[in-house]
């Protein structure tokens, strides 16, 4: 009887010291093991919040953005005529449920670069704006922004077109922006063919003739091919991502887009997951550190990376 109340004793001092001191154990223990108190807290949603997203690598150097026009999926996957689009597709990560966010164009440009539409709604030239955006953001890191443009007939030009070169300021949204320098609105002859001069992001945007929008499929394909395939070789050796996507699908409700990443440490194949614009835009802001702008902040992480943290 003594010895048993000795163990019991024993055990409550036990108990008693573990409970004053469960501080230390939460501080010291293996950071691989499951503490109690995570199990217990309130659980906060992943995509609203940079530190539980998806992990993704330290540092990428360079990212070409290039936008095309008006195809859904269907149209581009397996199509014979976009022979360079489908061997990106198949050597890269391509996301089999990416959706643009609406229709028209104009939009889905504004989504992407600044995570809002900006309350534009149609492709006539907008009001001038000062929202946060991108360029803005990588800027305020000490990263450098470019947006090169087919046709864009000078550096800093305004102008809603160019008929002679088929240039669109609809598919341009950094030049609506007034808190941006107008520097960085480039032709794309300005295009660095040593790429490691590139800046940290660049959008390309072919001009009407080339991004399907008025051209065919086959002449998209051949103009991707003969001023990108170069830079899609060497962005996986050089820490670089080369990123295609849609602006939009053949206006369906559904507006399913292909998009294909092409670069180092990817989980290169078909991706499930769904995804849209806001997604790529906050898995650039993820990359770089930079605030979540607009709805990419309740995006859908993009898992693709196969290193990171």
């Amino acid at each position: 009887m003594k010895m048993k109340i000795l163990l019991t004793a024993i055990a409550l001092t036990a108990a008693f010291w573990i409970m004053s001191h469960s501080d230390w154990f939460t501080n010291h223990s293996d950071a691989k093991a499951v503490q109690p108190s995570a199990l217990m807290a309130t659980p906060v949603k992943a995509e609203t919040t940079q530190s539980n997203a998806a992990k993704s690598p330290q540092r990428i150097d360079h990212i070409v953005i290039v936008v095309e026009e008006n195809h859904s999926s269907k149209k581009i996957s397996g199509n014979s005529s976009a022979p360079f689009m489908n061997y990106l597709m198949k050597n890269g990560v391509s996301l089999m449920n990416h959706y643009a966010i609406e229709h028209p164009s104009q939009p889905n440009y504004l989504d992407l670069f600044s995570g809002s539409n900006q309350g534009v709604n149609n492709d006539l030239t907008p009001k001038k704006m000062n929202a946060n955006n991108l360029a803005l953001e990588l800027m305020k890191h000490g990263y450098t922004f470019g947006g090169y443009s087919e046709g864009l007939p000078k550096t800093g030009f305004t102008g809603p077109y160019d008929l002679k070169t088929l240039y669109a300021r609809k598919h341009n949204p950094w030049v609506n922006f007034t808190n941006l320098p107008a520097s960085i609105n480039m032709p794309l002859t300005s295009f660095a063919q040593n790429f490691n001069q590139l800046p940290t992001v660049s959008f390309v945007i072919p001009n009407l003739n080339h991004d399907m929008h008025d051209g065919t499929i086959r002449e998209a394909d051949r103009w991707l091919q003969a001023h990108l395939s170069a830079y899609a070789r060497w962005a996986p050796q050089h820490n670089s991502l080369l990123i295609v996507t849609w602006d939009e699908d053949d206006l369906s409700s559904k507006n399913k887009i292909p998009t294909v990443i092409i670069g180092p440490q990817l989980k290169n194949g078909p991706y499930n997951g769904k995804s849209n614009h806001f997604s790529v835009l906050r898995m650039i802001e993820q990359l770089y550190g930079l605030e979540l702008l607009g709805k990419s902040r309740t995006a859908p992480p993009l898992n693709i990376w196969t290193t990171g943290s």
